[in-house]
């Protein structure tokens, strides 16, 4: 499965200890990220990761084009929900975007260990035959 991992700045160990606690989960699968994330990520796992650019500067944009083209099969986005972001339009349509393409999106921590669960059980597979 292709899984996309994005994390505002305040949420950025949050994801990183979150992909330490769920590498085994992980490895097993094609990881996409905005660039500070990603490569924050690989410091603490040695997972590989696609990056994009910087989230702001681009990353978010080129991560939606994939979810767009339905190539994500599921998002998980730590979100800072208390401090506005001057790229909330580029938020709201990676949300959009997923929504629009059933992709299933965490933005929170008990909701990404959901996911990550029903992918590594096999609930997800059907993303397979629907991409």
């Amino acid at each position: 499965m292709n899984i996309g991992l994005i994390a505002h700045d305040s949420k950025k160990t949050l994801m990183q200890n979150f992909c330490i606690a769920y590498r085994g989960i992980l490895s097993k699968h094609e990881l996409f990220a905005t660039g500070t994330t990603g490569r924050l990520i690989e410091e603490v796992t040695n997972l590989n990761i696609h990056k994009y650019l910087a989230g702001p500067l681009g990353g978010m944009q080129q991560l939606g084009a994939q979810i767009g083209q339905n190539d994500i099969d599921a998002l998980i986005f730590l979100r800072d929900p208390l401090t506005p972001k001057p790229h909330e339009p580029d938020v709201n349509d990676v949300v959009q975007l997923c929504d629009m393409h059933n992709i299933p999106m965490a933005t929170n921590l008990a909701t990404a260990e959901m996911i990550i669960l029903a992918i590594d059980r096999g609930d997800l597979d059907w993303r397979e035959m629907y991409r």
